[in-house]
């Protein structure tokens, strides 16, 4: 019956389904209950007109219209009714649709009449009040707390008030007499103490009184949780139960040569731990799908290093595929460097390899005698083809899509174990969310000897004081960073601003004394190679850059990161760029400039990256201010488009609808069993009529 098209309930006939349908995505009775309101009124109350406060507050009161007048105004006319009840009197107002008001207006008939109450020229006033006759008010199905639903203009306009909304909602009520299906098992009901179904939905839309609305929400925000978690993690036990994975049985020789002669420092206990956790997924027979998170320099890539040698010592080739060329190159020769004593070869493929470097590694590849690949999207392309690639390492995964991943797993006959590692910190709700399909490592501690950042917020007017700050630095033989905003849709306006600062900053910091690089977009990559390298040997102090440089620029040696223009930089960019400087034992610094116009969203991004260095943290004030869709990109957002919860408000129902999703498929794997028969086929129903299962990548 759910899956009836909304066309057939009575009150709603083909005009309003189809705005229904365009406006709010309604399309059967099942949509319909699924439409939760945004909020509620209080309508227990009704008030005198003598008790009414200059509050602004919305109030309910009985009376009845003894007058209606029409005055004239700046433009057009308003309507004035005038509205007794035993203690005075107050004025109604419509500013618009006066005629269709006046003719259904009735004098002295006892109304109730519910909006806000303004005060005006001594009276008090309510601008087009909800109004029902009293008699109508007492047989409604209502109850004290009145839902308000979600809207949009179009819909107000063509006459679909939230009492229309209203009134269709009692009739579904009134034609499924209120019953609804059980979706969730007795014993989760029970354990947790759960509404029923039909009592949640019956208390979402018309709850009695608050303590039921709060068990009406919380138990459809856990069963809409449950059932993402569900789908996630029993995703997850088919991926490790279907697809097998090259079993890496031992440790062997260049792993161990290199962890007990070579490696440059101590590994942290964090490192330690992720390394545990990727060596037992090699080793057992499923495929491993892994997320790495560690925040910038944590020491994720000696990780991924040691990861490829497990491959490699038991007869596999890897790859490790980055966002850019700069970030490609730079992974290629800090590996070089640590591998010189070890016996394998390591090559880079990238848009700029020529055509005799690429055919010599095509042939390599092939034959087998290349060990690990590094490069950008070239490693993507169909002419790359691997004799035996046993692991494939994806470095900032948010800016891959899904196909691009895909590629990676058909260059050979069985997918090869995949490990995805990010710098950006992902909020634990949403890390349960989207990626709660993939197993997840954390690198929560910095090596040692690393200083924190000291981060600074400036106005432009104390540009001198930063200026003499960044000399007496390059005296120290410390080089600096100066960041410009690069935003697509003024990219004119970017590059002057870029070249303004460029020229302010040459006048400043004269030749020959100090020595100024520039990398920017447009320029050929052998240019801005050509830049990059004169910065990474020290032969220039400052580095002028667009964001180019966000992801993965290496020099130990920077201890400055200026960020001009810091308000139009997203929270994560920030501490992205941040963590371009503090990579060498000295203390660091990031100056955040800006002008003093500031909306209230960037004051707190400024505030968050001077108080805190903490990537988690950053990113969940970032999720809060950003929300859930934003964050995760195109690629992802359709996974959030929840009907209740809400991510950031529902961590702990996130984490018990997690935890309890374990618990069904640990005891019940194919949740076959009589007790989750209703798991089962809730499931099956959710898979069959909502595209929410088809997102996970």
């Amino acid at each position: 019956m759910l899956q009836t098209p909304i066309d057939y309930l009575k009150g709603v006939g083909p005009n309003r389904a189809d705005l229904l349908r365009k406006e709010l995505g309604i399309h059967t009775y099942q949509d319909l209950i699924n439409l939760f309101p945004n909020r509620y009124l209080d309508r227990t109350k009704y008030y005198k007109i003598n008790q009414l406060q200059r509050n602004n507050a919305e109030v309910q009161i009985i009376g009845e219209i003894v007058n209606l007048k029409e005055v004239a105004q700046k433009r057009g006319k308003r309507l004035v009714a005038t509205f007794k009840d035993d203690t005075g009197t107050m004025d109604l107002v419509w500013f618009r649709g006066q005629k269709w008001v006046r003719e259904s207006l009735k004098l002295n008939k006892p109304y109730v009449v519910f909006g806000k109450a303004n005060w005006f020229n001594g009276v008090f006033s309510l601008p087009h009040p909800d109004m029902e006759f009293l008699e109508e008010h007492e047989k409604n199905l209502r109850s004290a707390m009145q839902p308000i639903y979600p809207s949009t203009e179009k819909l107000a306009n063509k006459g679909i008030t939230n009492r229309v909304i209203n009134k269709i909602m009692q009739q579904l009520f009134i034609e499924t007499k209120g019953r609804f299906e059980e979706s969730l098992s007795n014993e989760l009901i029970s354990e947790l103490k759960l509404l029923s179904k039909s009592e949640a939905v019956f208390n979402i839309h018309f709850p009695k009184n608050q303590e039921l609305l709060a068990r009406a929400q919380f138990r459809l925000k856990f069963e809409e949780l449950f059932y993402i978690q569900l789908q996630l993690i029993l995703k997850n036990l088919i991926h490790k139960s279907k697809i097998k994975g090259f079993p890496f049985e031992h440790v062997g020789d260049n792993f161990n040569t290199f962890y007990n002669e070579h490696l440059p420092f101590q590994l942290t206990n964090a490192q330690k731990r992720v390394l545990k956790e990727i060596r037992q997924d090699l080793g057992s027979n499923a495929q491993m799908n892994r997320l790495l998170q560690g925040d910038v320099g944590s020491g994720k890539t000696i990780v991924a290093f040691m990861s490829m040698l497990i491959a490699v010592d038991n007869g596999f080739q890897a790859c490790l595929m980055a966002p850019t060329e700069i970030l490609s190159v730079q992974h290629h020769n800090g590996l070089l460097e640590i591998s010189n004593n070890l016996n394998i070869r390591i090559k880079l493929l990238t848009g700029s390899s020529n055509t005799s470097e690429r055919r010599e590694i095509h042939k390599l590849l092939e034959n087998g005698e290349l060990d690990i690949l590094i490069g950008t999207h070239a490693l993507l392309e169909d002419k790359v083809k691997f004799k035996n690639l046993g692991l494939a390492i994806i470095d900032e995964q948010h800016r891959f899509g899904v196909e691009q991943r895909s590629k990676l797993w058909h260059k050979n006959t069985s997918p090869p174990h995949i490990l995805v590692m990010t710098a950006t910190p992902i909020p634990r709700t949403l890390a349960m969310s989207v990626y709660g399909d993939l197993d997840i490592s954390v690198i929560d501690e910095l090596p040692p000897g690393r200083q924190a950042i000291k981060t600074v917020h400036r106005f432009d007017k104390n540009r001198l004081n930063v200026f003499r700050f960044i000399r007496d630095e390059i005296e120290k033989g410390r080089q600096v960073y100066i960041v410009y905003p690069l935003i697509q849709e003024s990219e004119k306006m970017d590059y002057k601003d870029l070249m303004d600062g460029y020229e302010s900053v040459v006048r400043d910091f004269p030749m020959p004394k100090y020595q100024i690089s520039i990398v920017h977009g447009k320029m050929k990559p052998a240019d801005k190679d050509y830049e990059m390298q004169r910065f990474i040997k020290g032969e220039t102090n400052i580095m002028v850059a667009t964001t180019v440089i966000e992801v993965g620029v290496n020099v130990p040696n920077a201890s400055v990161m200026v960020i001009e223009s810091a308000e139009r930089f997203g929270l994560s960019q920030l501490h992205q760029l941040r963590g371009r400087v503090g990579r060498g034992a000295e203390q660091s610094y990031c100056i955040l400039m800006t002008s003093h116009k500031l909306s209230n969203d960037s004051k707190v991004r400024l505030e968050t990256m001077t108080r805190t260095n903490d990537g988690f943290e950053i990113a969940e004030v970032d999720l809060r201010l950003r929300g859930p869709g934003d964050i995760m990109g195109t690629q992802q957002s359709g996974v959030l488009n929840l009907k209740i919860a809400d991510l950031l408000k529902d961590k702990d129902i996130l984490q018990s609808a997690r935890y309890y999703a374990k618990k069904v498929l640990s005891n019940d794997p194919t949740l076959k069993s009589q007790e989750n028969k209703t798991i089962l086929y809730t499931y099956h129903q959710l898979s069959k009529y909502k595209n929410i299962w088809n997102y996970i990548s």
